[in-house]
């Protein structure tokens, strides 16, 4: 073989030479055994030559000795082809794999979204479909065609008079259309209505039946307020009275509001933890270790991934753990009293209902003491003041 092929096969660079003393670092390499070829100073007067891929290792000491620097400019032989052609086959392998990898996971059935579902609950539609084979983490090329699991699901849901699969990338949407049987309307029995409570009417509004009270009249609890019997004593008769009242209601609170509040505050320091998402999986992949709060807060943001119009069941997670502590704060009487009125007006429309209203609020009695405020509150609240009652055989009213 002869040395061009020889040097071919070990392999070649071509090197510059910078700094130091070049022709020094030559003469030196060559005393000391190393072949050097293509000697020559560049235009840029650079010193250049090439040599073997085994004896460019033993430039070294020299370059050390002469304190010179090694650049290389160009390679070629044997071993750099076989490595450029083993990137390129990792590469291509990658790329393969990658392609493998999200052919995969858009083949897998990730999330089930039911729709439409009313009387049926969603648990008993996901069991149905599960005995049909259809659930999170199956391969869609096992499931039937739509048509039959609609038929299936169908006959597996009693009330269901249509069901539609659909898979949109990996998510399959079951839209249930449910028999519409109308509700037979319940066999109702005169009645009158009646006040809730003590009251000054403020409101009030007949559908059926007779008002016997006006608006500012005061009426005591259980007194009626729209009577179910109609017409006069000869032709009376009774119907289902039916009707909207509403009132002035008072409520008298004894509140205890103290004056020394614990807040939670956070300290600054955090740590924050990275986590790879796969469907509803999640894995760690930073953050380790525990930390060493005695109090904290975490807060997560997960990031999924897409492709073109698919929002893929792939992506990252971070979560941040902020330390927090627990500070008192004391709070002037002024303000433990407005605390103390805000919690007892949360507690007065608990009471009075969602469509009460609150149009006065009178401190009856208040003192401090053992750093707490003690308080009498009187609160004026509009709100519906009618209950239902039964109508019995009337004597007249």
């Amino acid at each position: 073989m002869s040395g061009h092929g020889a040097n071919w096969l070990k392999g070649m660079v071509t090197v510059h030479i910078r700094g130091g003393q070049a022709e020094e670092l030559v003469n030196r390499a060559l005393a000391g055994g190393l072949q050097l070829s293509s000697i020559r100073w560049t235009s840029s007067g650079l010193l250049e030559f090439e040599i073997s891929v085994s004896d460019f290792f033993g430039l070294r000491t020299y370059l050390k000795e002469t304190g010179c620097r090694v650049h290389v400019t160009r390679r070629k032989g044997l071993p750099f082809l076989l490595v450029k052609a083993e990137k390129r086959k990792l590469f291509a392998a990658g790329i393969v794999l990658f392609f493998a990898i999200i052919f995969m996971l858009s083949s897998l059935v990730w999330s089930i979204e039911v729709q439409g579902n009313v009387k049926l609950s969603e648990d008993q539609i996901r069991l149905a479909a599960k005995q049909e084979g259809l659930y999170p983490m199956q391969w869609s090329f096992r499931l039937a065609d739509a048509d039959v699991l609609s038929k299936e699901l169908v006959r597996k849901l009693p009330g269901s008079t249509w069901v539609g699969v659909e898979k949109k990338g990996t998510k399959v949407v079951i839209q249930v259309v449910e028999s519409t049987i109308p509700d037979q309307a319940s066999l109702q029995n005169p009645r009158h209505l009646v006040a809730s409570a003590d009251a000054v009417v403020t409101e009030i509004i007949a559908e059926a039946g007779r008002p016997v009270v006006r608006k500012n009249t005061k009426v005591k609890k259980d007194q009626t307020l729209i009577s179910g019997t109609i017409g006069g004593e000869e032709n009376s008769r009774t119907v289902v009275a039916r009707g909207k009242v509403r009132g002035l209601v008072w409520y008298e609170f004894e509140v205890a509001s103290p004056m020394i509040q614990h807040v939670k505050v956070y300290t600054g320091e955090k740590k924050v933890k990275w986590f790879a998402v796969i469907g509803s999986r999640a894995l760690q992949v930073s953050g380790f270790g525990k930390n060493d709060y005695s109090a904290s807060e975490a807060i997560r943001d997960e990031q999924k991934a897409s492709w073109r119009d698919w929002s893929l069941p792939i992506g990252r997670m971070k979560e941040t753990v902020m330390e927090t502590r627990m500070e008192e704060r004391n709070l002037t009487e002024e303000e433990a009293k407005s605390v103390g009125i805000l919690q007892a007006k949360a507690d007065v429309l608990i009471k009075a209902g969602s469509d009460a209203v609150i149009r006065d609020e009178i401190v009856l009695h208040e003192k401090a003491d053992n750093g707490k405020v003690y308080m009498k509150v009187l609160f004026e609240v509009e709100q519906s003041i009618v209950k239902e009652m039964p109508l019995v055989q009337m004597q007249g009213e």
